[in-house]
C-alpha cells in the first residue's frame, strides 16, 4: 500500500517525468534501425550463412541481383553497364560484354555463356554489391540504380525484395497505429460505461508504448514484423489492465467517501491481479526467445518489455491521469451495453453436457486441420507483397523472359582442378530444373586460353582461395522442388570438395525451413510447460493447469486450423507466434474465470452455484479484454496489404473471439465435470469435496 499512496500523492509528478522521457524514447524510436531481411535470423553456424561471410571476406561480394534490360541496344546496354559500375557500393556488373568485348571472338565462347545474358530483344546484368543483402548501403544502391536504369529495366533480387518492403511497411504503419487506435476506442467506448476514460486509456497506453519502442535502441535493431506488430499487439494485450484499474477504482469509490483512499486500494488490489495475469502473456513472449530462428527472439524480447512497461503504466501513470481528469469523468458516465448477465450464466450451466459434447467433437476436426495448416505454410517472403511492386515485376520478367526463378552459388576450393569443376558443372547442370552453371571454367571451355580472360573477370570468379559459380534454376525459392534440387546440388558439389559450400536465397530459405520447423515444436512445448507452471503456482492446483490449457489450446487448434478448411496458406512464422501469443494473452480469461469460481467454492458455495457466480462476473471482462484484442488487430488485417502482418493480426483477431467464446461456453462446464477432481488436487479447496 505505500507504493500505492506514494502514486497517489505523486500523480502530478509523475504525469510530467513520463512526458519527459516521451522525449529520448521518440529519439531512440526514430534511430533504432529496421531490419527487412528474414534470412538474417538464421542461425551463424548454418553453412549457408558461413558461405555469405566467405563471399564477403574473400571476393568482397554481399547483395547479388539480376537487372533485366528491355528492348535496348548493344552498344546502349554496354553504357548502362558501365553507368551501373558507377553506383556506390556496386562491385561488379557482369554483361555479355564481360566476356566478349575483349578480343575473343563470340565464336570462341561457348553458347551458354550467350544464353545466360540474352533472351529475345531481353538482356540480362548481373550486379554484385560490396555489401549485404538488407544493409542500408545496399537499399540505397538499389534505389540509385532504378534511377539510372528506367523504365525499360527490372531489378530483381532479395535487396530489391527489403527495399519495395521498407517503402511499404514506412507507408503502412503509421495506419495500422490509427485503425488499431480508432477501432479499440469503439470497443470500449461501447462496453465500457464512460464516455472520456477510454481516451484516458489510449493516452497512458500510447506513453508506454512509446516508451518501450524507443528502449529498442538499445537492442541494435529490430526487425519489421516486430515494429509492424509491437504498438498494435501492446495496445491490445495491456487494455485489460487498464480495465482492471478503473473497475476497481469504481467499486472503491462506492465504498470510500475519499477518492485518493479509493484509487490507493484500487491500486494495491491492480496490482496483485495485473501481475498474476502478466506473467503468463511475458511468459508466451519469452517462449518465442527459445527459437534458433533469432526473429522469435526479436519479437518475444521487445512484446515481453512492452508488457511489463504496460503494467507500470496502469499502475502509475493511469492512476495519476484519472484523479486528475476525476472531475470531468464523474461528469461522462453511460451505461455499458453489456448486460446483467445471470440468467445467461445459469442457463449455460444449466446444459453443460451439451458443451462438453461439443468441446468432445471439434478436438478432432481442429487438430487435424492444426497440423495441416502447419504443413501447409508459405516460406517464399516475394508471396506476402502485392503484385504490382517492382520487385514482383521483375522476377516475373526474368522467369518469363529468361526462365529464371531464383540463383544459387557455389563456393568450391580455389585448389579443386579445373577439369574437375568442369565435370561437376556439367553433373549440376543435369539436375533437374537447372539453367546452366557460369562460372570461370565455363567461359574458358575448350577454345579460349586462360591468358585471354581479363584479370577483372578472374577477380569477379576466383579469389587466393575460392571458385565462385553461379547457378540459375527455373524453381521459385522455397519451392519444395527447389529443396530437391539443393540436396541434389549438395550431394554432387561435397563429391569435389568436402567444404564446398551452396550459397544463395534458396538455399537460405531451406535452412530456414529446416529450422523453423524445429523451433515450432520447442517454443509451442516451452510456452505450455512454463503457462502450466505459472497457472500451477497462480491457483495452487495440478488439475487446473490442465483444464484451462486444454481449453485455450482447443481455441487455439479452432483458430489455426481453419485456414486449412478455408483453403488460405499463412507465412510460416504465423503459427509459430500466434500459437503462443494466443495461449498467453487469452488464458488470463480462464484464470479469471476460475479464480471467482475457487473463491466461491471455498466460501462454502455448491459446484453449480459457485460456476454461474463465477462466469456471470467474468463475461463482462471477458467481453471487454476479447473485443478490445479484436478490434485492435481486425482493421490491420484488413488494411496491410503485406500478408505476413495481414495473417498475424487476422489470427490474433479471430484467436481472441475463439477463446472468448471457449472460455464462457466450454470452460464452466469442464470446471462442473471435474469440479471434485479440481477439490482434491487444489491447495485448500479439499474441505469442499
Amino acid at each position: 500500500m505505500k507504493l500505492a499512496h506514494g502514486v497517489v500523492n505523486l500523480r502530478v509528478p509523475i504525469v510530467i517525468l513520463t512526458l519527459l522521457l516521451l522525449i529520448p524514447a521518440v529519439i531512440g524510436m526514430m534511430t533504432t534501425r529496421i531490419n527487412y531481411d528474414m534470412l538474417t535470423y538464421l542461425p551463424d553456424s548454418m553453412d549457408t550463412v558461413k558461405g555469405q561471410n566467405t563471399l564477403m571476406d574473400e571476393f568482397h561480394k554481399g547483395a547479388f541481383s539480376f537487372i533485366v534490360v528491355e528492348g535496348m541496344e548493344d552498344k546502349d546496354v554496354e553504357k548502362l553497364t558501365e553507368d551501373i559500375k558507377n553506383v556506390d557500393h556496386v562491385d561488379t556488373a557482369l554483361w555479355y560484354s564481360t566476356f566478349a568485348d575483349i578480343s575473343i571472338p563470340k565464336e570462341m565462347l561457348p553458347d551458354e555463356v550467350y544464353d545466360a545474358f540474352n533472351s529475345g530483344d531481353c538482356t540480362l546484368i548481373a550486379v554484385f554489391f560490396d555489401t549485404s543483402t538488407s544493409s542500408d548501403e545496399t537499399m540505397e544502391a538499389i534505389k540509385e540504380l532504378r534511377a539510372v536504369t528506367g523504365k525499360q529495366c527490372f531489378v530483381s533480387g532479395l535487396s530489391a525484395l527489403v527495399v519495395d518492403l521498407k517503402d511499404l511497411c514506412e507507408k503502412e504503419e503509421p495506419v495500422y497505429v490509427a485503425i488499431a487506435v480508432v477501432l479499440a476506442l469503439v470497443a470500449m467506448i461501447l462496453f465500457l460505461d464512460n464516455w472520456i476514460t477510454p481516451l484516458v486509456f489510449l493516452v497512458s497506453i500510447g506513453m508506454m508504448i512509446v516508451l518501450n519502442l524507443g528502449t529498442n535502441f538499445f537492442l541494435g535493431e529490430i526487425s519489421y514484423i516486430t515494429k509492424a506488430l509491437s504498438a498494435v499487439l501492446q495496445l491490445a494485450v495491456t487494455m485489460d489492465y487498464s480495465i482492471f484499474l478503473w473497475h476497481s477504482y469504481n467499486e472503491q469509490k462506492q465504498q470510500m467517501d475519499d477518492k485518493y483512499e479509493a484509487m490507493a486500494t484500487a491500486i494495491h488490489n491492480t496490482f496483485t491481479s495485473v501481475l498474476g495475469s502478466s506473467i503468463t502473456t511475458v511468459a508466451g513472449f519469452i517462449a518465442l526467445c527459445f527459437m534458433t530462428f533469432t526473429l522469435g527472439r526479436d519479437l518475444g524480447i521487445v512484446m515481453a518489455k512492452g508488457v511489463l512497461f504496460g503494467v507500470i503504466g496502469c499502475v502509475t501513470v493511469l492512476p495519476s491521469l484519472i484523479l486528475i481528469l476525476d472531475p470531468l469523468l464523474t461528469k461522462t458516465s453511460h451505461k455499458s451495453l453489456i448486460p446483467e448477465m445471470k440468467k445467461f450464466a445459469t442457463g449455460i450451466v444449466k446444459i453443460f453436457p451439451v458443451f462438453l459434447i461439443v468441446f468432445v467433437v471439434l478436438i478432432p476436426p481442429a487438430f487435424y486441420g492444426y497440423q495441416q495448416t502447419n504443413n501447409e505454410v508459405y516460406y517464399d517472403m516475394a508471396q506476402c507483397l502485392p503484385q504490382d511492386m517492382e520487385f514482383v515485376i521483375a522476377n516475373t520478367k526474368l522467369s518469363d523472359e529468361f526462365d529464371v526463378s531464383t540463383t544459387h552459388m557455389v563456393l568450391i576450393d580455389a585448389s579443386v582442378k579445373a577439369k574437375d569443376v568442369k565435370q561437376m558443372s556439367k553433373e549440376m547442370e543435369q539436375v533437374d530444373g537447372v539453367k546452366y552453371v557460369l562460372g570461370l571454367d565455363s567461359v574458358l571451355g575448350s577454345t579460349v586460353p586462360e591468358e585471354m580472360i581479363p584479370d577483372r573477370l578472374k577477380n569477379t570468379l576466383q579469389s587466393e582461395n575460392w571458385k565462385l559459380l553461379l547457378i540459375n534454376s527455373e524453381y521459385h525459392a522455397a519451392s519444395d522442388n527447389v529443396n530437391a534440387q539443393i540436396d541434389e546440388l549438395n550431394e554432387i558439389l561435397k563429391k569435389y570438395d568436402e567444404n564446398g559450400m551452396l550459397i544463395g536465397e534458396a538455399p537460405c530459405m531451406k535452412d530456414m525451413i529446416d529450422t523453423t520447423g524445429h523451433d515450432f515444436e520447442v517454443v509451442n512445448l516451452v510456452s505450455i510447460l512454463a503457462i502450466f507452471v505459472i497457472i500451477a503456482l497462480v491457483e495452487k492446483s495440478l488439475s487446473l493447469p490442465f483444464i484451462l490449457i486444454s481449453v485455450i489450446e482447443l481455441a487455439i487448434f479452432i483458430n489455426l486450423g481453419l485456414p486449412h478448411y478455408l483453403g488460405q496458406s499463412l507465412p510460416f512464422i504465423a503459427p509459430i507466434c500466434i500459437s503462443t501469443i494466443q495461449l498467453g494473452a487469452t488464458v488470463d480469461y480462464a484464470i479469471l474465470m476460475t479464480t471467482r469460481y475457487k473463491t466461491e467454492r471455498i466460501s462454502g458455495a455448491d459446484k453449480r452455484t459457485s460456476v454461474i457466480t463465477a462466469l456471470k462476473n467474468s463475461i463482462p471482462s471477458v467481453i471487454v479484454s476479447g473485443m478490445g484484442l479484436f478490434a485492435a488487430t481486425f482493421g490491420v488485417a484488413l488494411y496491410s496489404d503485406i500478408d505476413i502482418i495481414s495473417s498475424m493480426c487476422m489470427l490474433m483477431a479471430r484467436g481472441a473471439v475463439i477463446s472468448m467464446l471457449t472460455v464462457i461456453f466450454i470452460l464452466p462446464a469442464l470446471l462442473v465435470l471435474c469440479d471434485k477432481l479440481i477439490c482434491h488436487t487444489t491447495l485448500g479447496m479439499k474441505q469442499c469435496a
